[in-house]
Formats: C-alpha cells, sequence, structure tokens
C-alpha cells in the first residue's frame, strides 16, 4: 500500500453548517480524556535519558540527558488526535522537537525502513521510517502551550498526526532504527500494523499483503 495521506483538520459544509472534518468511524471531543494501559510512571529527571539506537549511520548510540533534550530546537504544530477508541481531539498545539530534528543529528543507515518507539516499561509502537519523517511528527512536551501532565505523556510523548494515536505513545524515552519491521507492543495484541484513520485502519484482521510482518 501507499503511504498514508496526510490531511489536516478541515472543514466542510453539510446541509449549510460548518463541521469539522472527521476521519471514518470518529466523533470529536470536547477535553482531552486520560486512556493508557498500565500506570503513570514517576518522572526523575537526573536518570530519564532519551536514546537513539539500533542501525544508526555510524553504528553509535546516541543519548541525551532530560536537560540536553530539552535544549534541542523547540517548535509547535497543530495538529488533530484521532484515537482508535474513536474519539477525534481537533486543532490542538503541539510543542517539542520535530522528529526531524533527531533523524537529522543522530542519522539512521542508509538500510533503515522502520522505527521503533521505546516507552516506559517496555512499551513500543513500530512506525514506517516515512513516519517518522513527517514533516508535522513531533516528540511533544508541549500542548497548546503548557507542558504535559504526567497523565499526557510527560515528559515527552511522540505526536503522529496522521495516524492513530497509538502509535505515538506517552513517555518516551528512545528510538530504535530498524531495518526490517517488527511489531510493537499493541500491534502485536491485534491492532493494524500502519494505523492510519483515515482508512480505518483498527485492527490486525483489516491488513492487506504488505502491511506487515505476520503475528
Amino acid at each position: 500500500m501507499g503511504q498514508p495521506e496526510e490531511r489536516e483538520s478541515g472543514e466542510h459544509d453539510s446541509g449549510g453548517a460548518v463541521q469539522p472534518e472527521l476521519p471514518p468511524g470518529q466523533r470529536l471531543q470536547r477535553g482531552w480524556p486520560v486512556t493508557h494501559y498500565g500506570p503513570v510512571p514517576k518522572f526523575r529527571s537526573e536518570r530519564w535519558e532519551f536514546r537513539v539506537f539500533g542501525a544508526t549511520a555510524d553504528g553509535e548510540k546516541r543519548c541525551w540527558t532530560h536537560e540536553e533534550f530539552a535544549a534541542l530546537p523547540y517548535t509547535t504544530v497543530m495538529a488533530d488526535l484521532h484515537c482508535v477508541t474513536k474519539f477525534s481531539m481537533l486543532g490542538a498545539e503541539w510543542g517539542g522537537i520535530p522528529a526531524r530534528t533527531i533523524l537529522r543529528i543522530a542519522p539512521p543507515a542508509p538500510a533503515v525502513t522502520h522505527v521503533m518507539v521505546w516507552a516506559e516499561y517496555g512499551f513500543s509502537s513500530n512506525l514506517r521510517l516515512a513516519d517518522f519523517a513527517s514533516e508535522r511528527t513531533i516528540l511533544a512536551t508541549h500542548k497548546d502551550g503548557e507542558l504535559l501532565t504526567a497523565e499526557h505523556g510527560f515528559p515527552l510523548r511522540l505526536v503522529v498526526p496522521h495516524l492513530y494515536a497509538w502509535k505515538g505513545p506517552k513517555w518516551v524515552r528512545g528510538v530504535e532504527y530498524m531495518t526490517a519491521d517488527r511489531r510493537g507492543f499493541w500491534e502485536e495484541r491485534g491492532y493494524h500494523n500502519v494505523g492510519d484513520p483515515w482508512k480505518e485502519q483498527r485492527y490486525s484482521y483489516q491488513e492487506e499483503p504488505g502491511d506487515g510482518p505476520e503475528l
């Protein structure tokens, strides 16, 4: 299949009324529900580090302390969040470090096709390299100008606006470069390997040849 289509949170006319554009099967959410699996980790800045490892261009692992990571160039992205549980939160401002910045300062080897994003407690989510490299994919520290709360992923969560929200884990601790695809936590448990909300790719039984490795 081709690359997922990136869409802004547009609007369209429906019977004369302006309505937000939502992916199929989604409903508009006011506010931001807390959804996650397992406990909320306790943040300790002196123990926290962000790692890039795996098939790096120079074969070396790269690590940042929390202070070093927070000093990387900051940007904002206006983007929606589409949860596989069928709510969509539109027009949030996400602030943080673009994924492209990580790819630039710790580049992958030429053979890399996918990344595994690792979070606290060994949680993981796999992405195609092109999805991680999107200009709108961001390692977010803020939402709407405010630091993320612990329940919503502080100090760091990945936001991949054109995919379902589970593809962007909370409490991110590192990125592994991979030369072949490997399923992450939810992808091993029946969720779609790609997760494009505009194609309503929710579950693994919907996968087509080429969407992911065999379960």
